[in-house]
């Protein structure tokens, strides 16, 4: 599911974009989830909402934080999400290259510009596949490109995945997780799977992962300390 945002603070604006994306967008692949009124109300709510976002359209001419600072501020807790400047003015183009602009669209927005644009975005989110894991949950649905993955590590129904930046859980079982990411991650413990890359240190019994000490048991320890000494290597 590709999730998008349209952030302008004028309502018609907003209706504008919102009828030419629901022309183009692939049902139950791609969908519109929030709209904000200004760019302070965007920044807030993506910085407490990490990965909740995929897409975001930016109005670049608004009152108070105009577009090009809530890019700023965005870009400083979230690297990843795509962002679409719309503006009515050609000044800000080269501006958007300074914070990992995706593309510059020219009010009005047409159809035919939109249906350019996700042909792009299609073909990256195609090709990014193989390299993420999405996962659902009470608070929405939430994809992590693998190599940010720190660790899971399974909690009575539920698993945990662990980034630096936080936990995050949901319902399934470790086994089908392990299955999924073989052999990019590791499994070290009954309720432990790792990302090898992200291990600090290494000892017979457990490994150590951000500061974190995790048990490797007997069953796992002889394949698992293997793979991971490759991986360090």
């Amino acid at each position: 599911m590709l999730r998008i945002a349209i952030c302008d603070d004028e309502t018609d604006a907003r209706d504008a974009l919102r009828f030419q994306l629901e022309k183009i967008l692939i049902e139950d692949a791609e969908e519109i989830v929030y709209e904000f009124s200004s760019g302070t109300n965007a920044a807030s709510w993506l910085a407490n909402h990490p990965g909740e976002i995929d897409l975001l359209f930016l109005d670049v001419e608004m009152k108070g934080l105009n577009g090009m600072e809530t890019a700023e501020k965005i870009r400083t807790f979230d690297e990843q999400i795509l962002i679409v400047f719309v503006t009515g003015y050609s000044d800000y183009v080269f501006d958007g290259y300074l914070v990992g602009a995706l593309d510059y669209l020219m009010k009005p927005v047409t159809e035919e510009k939109l249906r350019q644009l996700f042909g792009r975005i299609r073909a990256r989110y195609a090709q990014e596949e193989s390299s993420t894991f999405t996962l659902k949950n009470m608070d929405g649905t939430w994809r992590f490109r693998l190599c940010d993955i720190l660790f899971f590590y399974s909690d009575r129904r539920k698993v945990m995945l662990v980034t630096a930046k936080g936990e995050y859980s949901f319902y399934a079982r470790l086994d089908e997780i392990e299955h999924q990411l073989s052999p990019y991650f590791v499994r070290i413990h009954q309720r432990y799977l790792i990302n090898p890359s992200h291990v600090d240190y290494l000892g017979s019994e457990s490994v150590t992962i951000n500061g974190r000490e995790l048990p490797c048991s007997r069953r796992y320890r002889e394949t698992a300390l293997t793979k991971i000494a490759r991986s360090i290597g």
